[in-house]
């Protein structure tokens, strides 16, 4: 199949994938996924969402012939990942956090490279090279090294660099980490144009909330290597009936909070979450006018201090809330780091 070719049906399919860790010294053996399964159809942008020591990295390893899973078997681009490796290479582009240019070299000549790497010949290679800088707006800099580039110029020169012997998936770890707002919208605006205009598959993994509401079609919210929820942003949103009340608390005793919101009427899923001296109420309602009113009346008559109070519409912080039972940068200190575990 070559690598420019649609793919009919799913481009991804992920079953019950496990990988373990053998510790290290007294360390015991770790879990990083325990029987993940998922699909990707075609021509989507399907994001991974979970904190760090999900699993999300360690999927990406595992799709991208990285790492080899403990169990389980996944096929990408009509490809298996164990058995036929090379062809899974052959049809992917992998953007990983860190950079994966030559900052010594100019734009042109990374590119140019990475297409001789990938097989193209030399006109080709210069071809490609010269649209790849047109549609990632590099051209004022194809002359310079990279060394001089923003932080922004250099993650779309890295994707430019995956996409340049045209694959079918594009595996994107953490895109726009450290980069600015307006860096982050114009990778946005790149991501998705891949996906309307080239009908490219694209995976996501990240941890902003904002970016995975934005740009996926759909979500695999994930939590200790294991599937909690899949579905568009919109759908598990709307699985949340009601909106939610938050409110920020200080120094707060997570039992007596409790007891106070306990008498509000038509307050629902209440999580009363303690860090320190910071801390945060959150809870449904079908009315959160009258809502908000009774929670600031009952901690204010338990003497409980509490700051900021909110209502809103369910947003993906709420979906991971209700489904994991924590918020998303909140994950137990016992989560594994992804970063220890390979």
């Amino acid at each position: 199949m070559p690598a420019h070719q649609r793919i009919d049906g799913d481009a991804i399919v992920a079953e019950d994938l496990v990988k373990e860790y053998r510790g290290r010294g007294r360390r015991p053996a770790v879990r990083a996924l325990d029987g993940l399964s998922f699909a990707v159809p075609a021509g989507r942008v399907f994001g991974l969402l979970g904190p760090n020591g999900a699993g999300k990295s360690t999927t990406t390893k595992i799709l991208t012939t990285l790492s080899r899973a403990t169990a389980g078997r996944a096929r990408v681009a009509g490809h298996d990942v164990t058995d036929a490796p090379g062809d899974v290479r052959a049809a992917i582009g992998y953007v990983s956090q860190g950079t994966g240019t030559d900052p010594n070299l100019t734009a042109t000549e990374n590119l140019e490279i990475a297409g001789r790497m990938r097989g193209l010949g030399g006109s080709d290679a210069r071809a490609r090279t010269a649209r790849l800088l047109t549609e990632f707006g590099l051209d004022d800099a194809t002359r310079r090294p990279v060394r001089t580039f923003s932080g922004g110029m250099r993650r779309r020169l890295d994707v430019a660099a995956a996409l340049v012997h045209r694959p079918q998936v594009l595996f994107l770890d953490e895109p726009t980490t450290g980069l600015d707002p307006e860096a982050r919208a114009v990778m946005w605006a790149e991501i998705r144009r891949l996906s309307g205009e080239e009908a490219l598959t694209v995976v996501l993994t990240t941890h902003y909330m904002e970016e995975a509401d934005r740009l996926a079609d759909e979500l695999l919210l994930v939590n200790r290597g294991r599937a909690v929820a899949q579905g568009t942003p919109d759908e598990l949103k709307a699985a949340l009936h009601g909106d939610a009340v938050r409110v920020t608390l200080i120094e707060p005793d997570p039992v007596a909070v409790r007891a106070a919101v306990s008498r509000v009427p038509g307050l629902r899923d209440v999580l009363v979450e303690a860090a320190g001296v910071d801390g945060l109420l959150v809870a449904r309602t079908d009315d959160a006018a009258s809502a908000v009113g009774a929670v600031i009346a009952a901690l204010d008559g338990a003497g409980i201090r509490y700051g900021q109070v909110a209502a809103s519409h369910p947003t993906l912080d709420d979906v991971y809330l209700h489904f994991v039972g924590h918020t998303f940068g909140d994950a137990p200190a016992s989560a594994l780091t992804e970063e220890v575990a390979a």
